[in-house]
């Protein structure tokens, strides 16, 4: 395989009875990954259900694709962002969906792959891009993007209340020298920041803006919701597990809004605007993991899964 697959899929089971896969379906990986998700659907639908992958990164696909070749054509796989959504499903033939899935962020094929500079415990070119097609990087970023701009996005994607003093830090040191590497930056970040805290590298928060910034995580997000609950049939799912608050709030505020639909202002007696709910909310809260997959699996403990069925 292209990776070497140790990725293990996050509130796995719970994903998987979430989406109710029935026979004969149709479903949508969007962020098919290593294709663990997408094979357990595929086995729960039975021999005439079909699933169509999206993935960003032609890496994390060439794994899937080796994964799931024993389903045959019951699987297409797309080398897309799931912010395409809508004309990939509309090619492939798979709508209405009966459940669709986005499993967001950076998976831990990823994130070991050092060389492509999602990690700063390794010495890789700031890259971090999920499609190596894109033009912009990470290091065109840090290298390019004004004080402010930088400061904004620290603030805004990576919720880092120093942005201002790494930003300006970052700024300084690109005068003399270009800044190309992980290690690089996090140095830089470092020596404002000081020394671990709590265990979390000070970088931590840098890293995760840059990516979103790199990727357009969030903006893809906003576009790719509203397409998957058009896509979706009568009853069918929409599951989300997400990692960070910035990712899990946009989804909240959507199912949230499409469950409630109205838009009357706060007060009145009765809705006057008439719209309708979409959706409904098969938990008020997010489903979290168990303490005994945070202990197998650390990286599961930020996990979040929201899931909506289609009622209109």
């Amino acid at each position: 395989m292209t990776m070497e697959v140790r990725h293990v899929p996050v509130l796995f089971q719970e994903t998987i009875h979430a989406l109710r896969p029935v026979v004969g379906g149709r479903y949508i990986d969007c962020t098919v990954g290593a294709g663990g998700h997408s094979e357990a659907i595929l086995e729960a639908s039975g021999s005439e259900s079909r699933l169509l992958g999206l993935d960003a990164d032609p890496e994390a696909l060439a794994v899937a694709r080796e994964r799931l070749a024993r389903f045959g054509d019951r699987v297409a796989l797309v080398n897309t962002n799931f912010s395409n959504l809508a004309d990939a499903a509309s090619e492939a033939g798979m709508v209405p969906a009966d459940g669709v899935l986005m499993d967001l962020g950076l998976s831990s094929m990823q994130l070991d792959q050092w060389s492509r500079g999602f990690s700063f415990q390794r010495e890789a070119p700031l890259d971090m891009r999920f499609d190596p097609r894109q033009s912009v990087t990470a290091a065109d970023i840090v290298n390019g993007a004004t004080e402010a701009e930088l400061k904004k996005m620290l603030y805004e994607y990576g919720e880092e209340s120093h942005g201002g003093a790494i930003a300006r830090a970052i700024v300084r040191r690109r005068v003399t020298m270009r800044i190309e590497t992980t290690k690089e930056l996090a140095g830089i970040v470092g020596e404002v920041l000081g020394p671990h805290r709590g265990g979390k590298n000070p970088a931590t928060k840098t890293f995760q803006a840059l990516r979103i910034a790199v990727n357009q995580e969030l903006d893809s997000l906003r576009e790719a919701l509203p397409q998957a609950l058009q896509l979706l049939g009568m009853g069918g799912r929409l599951a989300v597990i997400s990692f960070h608050s910035l990712e899990d709030r946009i989804v909240k505020e959507f199912m949230r809004q499409e469950a409630s639909q109205c838009i009357c202002p706060p007060g009145l007696p009765v809705c006057v605007c008439g719209k309708q709910p979409t959706v409904r909310l098969l938990q008020r809260r997010a489903i979290m993991p168990s303490a005994e997959e945070m202990a197998r699996n650390p990286r599961a403990r930020s996990a979040r899964l929201r899931v909506a069925e289609k009622i209109g």
